[in-house]
C-alpha cells in the first residue's frame, strides 16, 4: 500500500478546466450542457477532498478514484437533472396521505388529460355559438346530475319555480381557496356565527379562525368545545351577522358530554333570518359509505338536502379526483361568488377540469371501482391478503424475512378519522438493519417505497399499493443489497 501525505493526495487531484476538455467528458458536455457538468464536477472533487481530510483515502485509493471521474461526473450529473417531483409506492395504508399527494388519478382522467392539454381545447370556448364561453360548464353538468336537489323533497328556502338548477358548482384550486371565497364574498365585513368546537387545524396549518381573518370576515364564536345548541346561534344573531358557518371536524373526534344541532336545525335558523348557511364539509364524499364499512362521513348530496345553502369541498380527498377546491349551492349565491373578483385569482386551468371531469363522469356512470380511491376503501381483506401472499412467495432475498399480519389501513387525509379498514400486512425485518434503516433503503430506491414503521419492524399494506405497481414492489425488495452499517 502506498503511503502519502495529504498535501501530495491533494495535488493528484486535476483541475476543474481540465476535466471538463477531457475526452472522457466530452459528450456529456455537449448532451447535458456546461454549467450542469462543471457544477457536478466540483461536487465530486469536494468529496473526493473530504475524504482525504478524513484519511478515508490513500495514494491507491485516490488513484482509483480519479480513474472513474468521469463515472463519477456523469452520474452527479444525472442525479441534479433528475425529476424532483417522482412517483413513488405507497404502502403505508394511508389512503389519502396528504404528504404523498392523495388520491391517485383514474386512468381516463390521465388519459382526458393526454388528449387535452398537449393541443388547444375549448375551455372557454361554446363550440355552437362560437362565442367565449365559461369554464365551469365543463364540470357544472355533471355535478347537477350527481347533486340534483328534487325541490318537492328539499328543504324549505329553495325556489320552487327557477329558470336555471337550483344547484351549481364552481371550482378553484383548494378547499382553503373555496371557504377564502366564500366567507369573502358573502361575509366580508360582517359576523360570521361558528361553533368552538368547529375551529379546528388541519394539516399544513390551515385553520379556519385565519382563512376567515383574511376573507374579511369576523368571526363570532358560540357554545363550548364539547357543547354548542342552537339556541348559541339564536342568541349571538345581530344586524351584522351574514353568514352561520358549519365546519366539518376532518380529523378528530369530540366525544362523550357532547352536543351539537343538527344541520337542519341550522337551516331552519338561517332561512328564518334570512341568513346564508355554508358548511365547511371538507373531504366531499359524493357517494354514502356506509355500505364501505364507513360510518359518520357525511355526503354533499346530505348537506344540500338538509338545507345548507353552500357547501364547500375538496377534489383529492373523498371524491378522488385532482386538487381542487368546490363550492356547491345555492345557483343564486354561486353567481356571486363566480363575479368576485377574487374568484379569478383562485380559479383552475385545463389540467384541473380534464382530470374532474373525467373522475366525475365515473360517478354518474356508477363505475365506482375504476376511481382508485373509491377501489381502495372497497378492497377485501381477502383480496389484500392473497396479493400479500403472491407477492411474499416472489421475494427471493435471503437477508430479508416476510411475515404476513392483521392490521388496519385508514381514509387519512382528514376523513373519517374513527374509521378503519381491516387489512393484511407484510411485516419486513432484515438481518443487521434497525426498521428505520431498512425503511431507509426503502425510500433510497429508483422506484422509491414508502412503509410505516411499528413494533421495531417495517410494515407494508398492499391497500394502497396500485395492483399495477406489484411487481415493482417485488423488484425493489429483491434488488436490497442488505448489509449491516
Amino acid at each position: 500500500m502506498k503511503t502519502a501525505s495529504s498535501s501530495d493526495l491533494y495535488r493528484k487531484l486535476p483541475a476543474v478546466d481540465d476535466l471538463l476538455q477531457s475526452k472522457g467528458l466530452a459528450a456529456l458536455v455537449a448532451q447535458e450542457g456546461r454549467a450542469t457538468v462543471t457544477d457536478s464536477a466540483r461536487t465530486v472533487l469536494t468529496r473526493l477532498r473530504e475524504e482525504i481530510a478524513s484519511r478515508r483515502l490513500d495514494a491507491d485509493g485516490i488513484d482509483l478514484a480519479i480513474s472513474g471521474l468521469p463515472d463519477a461526473i456523469e452520474r452527479e450529473a444525472r442525479q441534479r437533472l433528475r425529476y424532483s417531483l417522482r412517483p413513488v409506492i405507497n404502502a403505508t395504508g394511508v389512503i389519502l396521505h396528504t404528504n404523498l399527494a392523495r388520491a391517485p388519478l383514474a386512468e381516463n382522467a390521465l388519459e382526458h388529460i393526454g388528449e387535452t392539454a398537449g393541443v388547444y381545447s375549448n375551455l372557454e370556448f361554446d363550440l355552437e355559438s362560437g362565442e367565449r364561453g365559461k369554464r365551469d360548464v365543463h364540470v357544472d353538468r355533471f355535478f347537477s346530475k350527481l347533486l340534483d336537489v328534487d325541490v318537492g323533497t328539499a328543504a324549505p328556502g329553495y325556489p320552487a319555480e327557477r329558470s336555471s338548477p337550483a344547484i351549481a358548482t364552481i371550482v378553484v384550486n383548494n378547499n382553503a381557496a373555496a371557504v377564502l371565497l366564500a366567507l369573502n364574498t358573502l361575509a366580508e365585513g360582517g359576523d360570521v356565527i361558528v361553533s368552538r368546537g368547529e375551529l379546528v387545524e388541519i394539516g399544513g396549518s390551515f385553520r379556519i379562525p385565519e382563512i376567515m381573518a383574511k376573507s374579511g370576515a369576523i368571526l363570532r364564536e358560540v357554545g363550548t368545545t364539547n357543547r354548542t345548541r342552537i339556541a348559541d346561534y339564536e342568541r349571538a344573531i345581530t344586524e351584522r351577522t351574514k353568514l352561520l358557518l358549519r365546519v366539518h371536524r376532518s380529523n378528530f373526534q369530540i366525544t362523550g358530554f357532547t352536543e351539537r344541532p343538527e344541520l337542519r336545525e341550522l337551516a331552519a335558523l338561517a332561512r328564518t333570518r334570512n341568513i346564508p348557511f355554508m358548511e365547511d364539509l371538507g373531504s366531499g364524499a359524493l357517494v354514502d359509505l356506509r355500505s364501505m364499512g364507513i360510518d359518520g362521513e357525511p355526503t354533499v348530496l346530505d348537506s344540500l338536502h338538509a338545507g345548507v345553502d353552500v357547501v364547500t369541498y375538496s377534489g383529492d380527498k373523498l371524491l378522488g379526483g385532482p386538487q381542487a377546491g368546490m363550492l356547491s349551492g345555492r345557483s343564486d349565491l354561486i353567481a356571486h361568488m363566480r363575479s368576485n373578483p377574487l374568484f379569478r385569482a383562485l380559479r383552475v386551468g385545463k389540467l384541473t377540469y380534464a382530470a374532474l371531469e373525467s373522475t366525475l363522469l365515473w360517478y354518474v356512470k356508477g363505475h365506482y371501482d375504476s376511481i382508485p380511491v373509491m377501489r381502495m376503501i372497497r378492497a377485501s381483506e381477502e383480496e389484500i391478503s392473497k396479493r400479500a401472499e403472491y407477492l411474499a412467495n416472489k421475494i427471493k432475498s435471503p437477508s430479508l424475512s416476510i411475515e404476513l399480519l392483521d392490521g388496519e389501513s385508514v381514509i387519512g387525509g382528514g376523513a373519517a378519522p374513527s374509521a378503519v379498514l381491516t387489512t393484511r400486512l407484510m411485516a419486513l425485518t432484515a438481518t443487521g438493519l434497525s426498521a428505520d434503516e431498512l425503511a431507509a433503503r426503502l425510500r433510497a430506491a429508483d422506484y422509491p417505497l414508502i412503509a410505516r414503521i411499528e413494533g421495531g419492524r417495517v410494515l407494508l399494506d398492499l391497500r394502497t399499493v396500485l395492483p399495477e405497481q406489484d411487481e415493482a414492489l417485488a423488484e425493489v425488495l429483491n434488488s436490497l443489497g442488505i448489509k449491516a452499517g
